[in-house]
């Protein structure tokens, strides 16, 4: 039986998507399911992908031969923009069809692989496909990575609308408090995105709070998340 796939994106670029990734890796294994990460494409790289090696280190391992054979990311580019963009400029154009294989491939020897994406949602893979409707079109369940910078509230309730729309399913929307600078507006950001959730009627979504140590392991939402897997 081939694995589940889990695909994390965020509502912004730099929101700390690589770090919730590799931490939801940790947290997985640590349960005792076989988890491996994937870059959906990677760009502003060369060799081995910089969201990959992150992945491994903040799950306590090292390269894999599926990350060294590029099976973990098919598509790195040098210039350090939208995947259609970075891909253009080198003559070259992102194959969804070659990604999904490659999932395809990790599905069958991991109980999870875990797909994060690149910048926000609608992030064009290429001219006519967005990473919303590349996931949505795969079936695959969704974890949404937040924050309480200013304008993370619109920017959450955008994501949520556009989930929404797509009929994508979303399993859990990751807090991520790393760098928080005002706990007023950290507190009261949280409590908009929890009432948010009840309002477009994805009460039983679990919330989970990412500090700069990781997830706490003993965190009720969290445990919701892999048992619901």
């Amino acid at each position: 039986m081939n694995g589940r796939v889990l695909a994390v994106s965020g509502i912004d670029t730099g929101i700390g998507k690589s770090v919730a990734t590799g931490h939801l890796a940790k947290a997985f294994a640590g349960a005792g399911v076989r988890t491996i990460t994937q870059k959906i494409v990677q760009t502003g790289c060369r060799g081995i992908p910089d969201d990959i090696a992150a992945h491994r280190e903040l799950m306590g391992i090292g390269l894999q031969q599926v990350d060294l054979d590029g099976t973990t990311c098919p598509f790195v580019f040098r210039y350090p923009a939208s995947p259609h963009l970075a891909a253009s400029m080198e003559g070259r154009e992102i194959d969804p069809g070659s990604i999904r294989r490659a999932t395809l491939l990790l599905q069958e020897r991991y109980e999870l692989v875990i797909l994060e994406g690149v910048g926000g949602l609608l992030v064009p893979l290429t001219g006519r496909l967005l990473f919303a409707d590349y996931i949505r079109d795969a079936g695959y369940g969704l974890v949404l990575v937040t924050s309480p910078r200013l304008g993370s509230i619109n920017h959450t309730l955008l994501s949520l609308e556009a989930c929404m729309s797509r009929g994508i399913g979303l399993r859990a929307v990751v807090y991520n408090r790393f760098g928080q600078d005002d706990p007023t507006i950290a507190a009261d950001t949280r409590e908009v995105v929890e009432r948010s959730l009840t309002h477009c009627g994805m009460s039983g979504v679990p919330l989970i709070d990412l500090d700069a140590d990781g997830f706490d392991p003993d965190d009720a939402a969290l445990a919701a998340l892999i048992q619901n897997l």
